[in-house]
């Protein structure tokens, strides 16, 4: 049986051990670009949001985002000429359109994506009387 009314402060004063979680490290194969991403996207997100399983698709995730920056660079390049070469940059659209597909899988299905943790529930609809009543 419990013990009735309030909680001593010397029982409220011993705790429980607390567990650590340590954050996944990033791989020794990306770049320093790369894992400053991986870094801004683990540190971002809750410390046991990505187990081991879903290291290398965050640091494919970390890839396409260094890669999708280049290429917005090249983009920016070719249009700050005088002569724009129409196949060139037409290339590069084609490439950041990629890259933009390959991150948006990649972040959905590591529910890094804003869709994925958004709160339905918190959204109620509201209520309009019809016009007959």
């Amino acid at each position: 049986m419990g013990v009735r009314g309030r909680k001593s402060v010397a029982s409220l004063a011993v705790a429980a051990p607390i567990e650590t979680l340590e954050r996944p490290d990033a791989p020794y194969d990306l770049t320093d670009e790369q894992a400053d991403e991986w870094w801004a996207v683990v540190n971002r997100m809750p410390a046991d949001w990505f187990p081991r399983e879903t290291h290398g698709m965050l640091a494919q995730y970390c890839r396409h985002v260094v890669s999708a920056r280049r290429v917005a660079q090249l983009i920016a390049a070719e249009e700050g000429k005088k002569e724009i070469e129409i196949p060139v940059l037409d290339q590069l659209y084609k490439m950041q359109e990629r890259e933009g597909r390959a991150l948006s899988s990649l972040a959905t299905r590591m529910r890094i994506t804003q869709q994925t943790t958004y709160d339905k529930s918190k959204k109620k609809p509201q209520q309009v009387s019809k016009p007959w009543e």
